[in-house]
């Protein structure tokens, strides 16, 4: 009974933090590996829980999509489904031991891109760098979503910064389109890993079912907001707590 809140709870506090910026998998990996599921197995199977509340999440969203940069919609899908696919395969051949090994330094990747992501869209507003060339975009975009693919874990943060990076400004939108390639790398990973058995379908349902939950209240109640620098902030707070655990454990 324990074990079924805490995953409920994780899959909820996945939904919301993914609905706004991202950094739900820095609740849900721990999670699912203190609960006994393998790391490669832990990984496939909160990439598989966050798919619903990715989906939900745009549906609240729907009206804010909008392209702002240099390549079409059309080719960002397409883009995302490749890096999703192939993210899942990296997983898939990447033996438990190694990736246990990853966890932490991925995850100190992500936090570190998060909490440098509003100095990278300044630095990208005043032309210092940036995406703005469809070949630059192209590759990104390829890289971001493979990262997708094989670690799910702060994958919207870095989207988001991506997104920035190639003149996206309304957050809104952002948010609506993040979450839009978020949901199919997602599930083509999910089908991919459905194919190596590596999804634990009890711990997955639930939280899954109150990832839904968290992920549409939230993303109704976000679009109201105009300063998220608090919930930044906890999100920060979470993966520098993670990444230091996973270090040292």
């Amino acid at each position: 009974m324990v074990e079924l809140v805490v995953i409920v709870s994780a899959g909820f506090l996945c939904g919301a933090l993914n609905a706004i910026a991202g950094g739900g998998t820095f609740v849900t990996l721990p999670v699912l590996i203190w609960i006994g599921i393998p790391p490669v197995v832990a990984n496939a199977t909160a990439t598989t829980m966050a798919v619903p509340g990715y989906i939900a999440s745009v549906w609240a969203y729907r009206r804010d999509i909008r392209v702002e940069g240099v390549l079409r919609l059309g080719t960002i899908i397409m883009l995302a489904a490749i890096g999703g696919i192939l993210g899942a395969v990296l997983l898939i051949v990447t033996s438990p031991d190694a990736f246990l090994v990853l966890i932490p330094w991925l995850l100190l990747i992500a936090t570190l891109l998060f909490a440098f992501a509003p100095r990278l869209q300044k630095l990208s507003e005043g032309g210092t760098i940036g995406t703005r060339s469809t070949a630059m975009a192209v590759a990104v975009l390829v890289l971001v979503t493979t990262y997708g693919g094989y670690f799910n874990g702060g994958l919207g943060i870095i989207m988001l910064a991506a997104l920035a990076l190639q003149g996206y400004r309304n957050l809104h939108g952002m948010n609506g389109l993040k979450n839009l390639l978020a949901s199919i790398l997602s599930t083509l990973s999910v089908v991919t890993f459905m194919t190596a058995d590596l999804i634990a379908w009890e711990a997955a349902i639930p939280m899954a079912l109150a990832n839904i939950c968290g992920a549409y209240v939230t993303s109704c109640f976000a679009r109201q907001m105009t300063r998220m620098d608090i919930l930044r902030g906890v999100i920060i707070a979470i993966g520098a707590v993670m990444t230091v655990i996973f270090f040292v454990v």
